[in-house]
């Protein structure tokens, strides 16, 4: 038995996030952006189960996404020169109304681009079309050919060809992290010992990436109270304990 999977097509990343905002009915000043970037991260995911190519803009928007995510997971936020706290969300916030903006123009010119296609032309386009085939003279144009325009077309035939083959390619590669079975993981390690340097973590997952996640995964996990973290000298020299009043609920967890 099968089955078949259709997805939207967006034109664009930030018209898939406008889909997102529009259809949970969310606040473009105040988006939450945990959810909304796991939405986005699932859909690239889609695409390339289904073997659909991902555009680089939709990388990149990605990217961002995790930029910003991991700022507002930070425990010191970010103060500009007058003292006032910066919103990560705030530069995407204005590319979304930017897009939004010009989105409600081009609807309105599809509008006007459709009538205008209603409309009748001006002149009789079937005779115009016969007395331009009448003037054409194919076995003239063939007695014009020489050697030099043959050998101009090849070059310009040969210089589209290497342009073809020398298109970048974007791979995509799926790493076998998320930021969920890191938690699992720190929390299951931190079930056998009191407490857990950072260099633990680091010795058993050495790829940068994984680094990252784990990171990303400590953070939250202080961010929601499960950890406590304790500082110590050095680069990368700290260690994390459980809260004694979220003992019970992590374990549930």
């Amino acid at each position: 038995m099968s089955f078949e999977i259709k997805l939207p097509l967006f034109t664009g990343p930030f018209d898939l996030l406008l889909f997102f905002i529009e259809r949970d009915e969310l606040d473009i000043y105040d988006i939450p952006i945990s959810k909304i970037t796991n939405d986005f991260l699932e859909y690239i995911h889609r695409l390339e189960e289904m073997n659909i190519e991902v555009a680089s803009e939709f990388i990149l928007v990605a990217a961002t996404l995790m930029r910003v995510k991991a700022k507002m997971l930070l425990p010191r936020p970010e103060i500009d020169e007058q003292g006032n706290e910066v919103d990560p969300r705030e530069e995407l916030v204005a590319h979304l109304l930017e897009y939004k903006k010009y989105k409600s123009i081009i609807n309105d010119l599809a509008n006007l681009e459709e009538e205008r296609m209603n409309l009748e032309k001006r002149g009789n386009i079937v005779k115009e079309i016969k007395q331009l085939s009448e003037v054409s003279d194919v076995e003239s144009e063939l007695q014009d050919i020489d050697l030099y325009k043959l050998l101009k077309v090849y070059e310009r035939v040969l210089r589209k060809f290497e342009e073809e083959k020398n298109k970048p390619i974007h791979t995509v590669v799926q790493y076998p992290y998320t930021i969920e079975n890191q938690k699992e993981y720190i929390l299951a390690k931190l079930s056998d010992v009191a407490r857990l340097s950072f260099e633990d973590v680091i010795s058993e997952y050495r790829t940068k990436i994984a680094m990252v996640y784990n990171f990303l995964a400590i953070l939250e996990l202080l961010t929601q109270g499960y950890l406590m973290i304790y500082v110590g000298e050095g680069f990368n020299n700290f260690w994390v304990e459980k809260r004694q009043a979220q003992t019970e609920e992590v374990t549930e967890l």
